[in-house]
């Protein structure tokens, strides 16, 4: 019995620690967003289909600003404009909605920073930084 015990123990810390180790490789998440603007929220870093993927937190709060961008800034500190944050709808046959995740280009090598980027004001509205650069590829 005491066997039996021992055994569940130590397969519920094995169970435990892989469970750990896979959630910590599979995303990396920023500091909390700061800047003018955008003062919530954070990213996440995790691989899809072997691609790169950035995910907003669910607390972001989109900037009341003309032209939000996700723009990437790599361990160079080479800045990469991206898609839209926003995307209107058609005709008003669907909702406005957000781009909360975006894959990565492949032709960025990692990412440090991630910022949130107005393209008419032409201003960096708030970044929010990882610990260490995410590799891409």
């Amino acid at each position: 019995m005491i066997r039996k015990a021992v055994r569940t123990m130590v397969l519920a810390a094995a169970v435990i620690a892989t469970t750990a180790s896979f959630a910590a490789a599979q995303g990396r998440t920023t500091k909390k967003f700061s800047g003018a603007k955008v003062n919530a929220g954070t990213v996440t870093y995790s691989v899809k289909d072997g691609k790169g993927v950035l995910t907003l937190s669910n607390d972001f709060q989109v900037p009341d600003t003309p032209d939000p961008h996700w723009q990437v800034v790599d361990s160079k500190g080479n800045v990469y404009l991206l898609q839209r944050l926003g995307v209107k709808s058609l005709g008003g046959l669907a909702k406005d909605r957000i781009n909360m995740s975006i894959t990565l280009p492949t032709y960025i090598p990692d990412v440090v920073k991630v910022q949130i980027y107005c393209a008419w004001a032409e201003a960096v509205l708030g970044e929010a930084a990882f610990d260490a650069p995410q590799t891409t590829n």
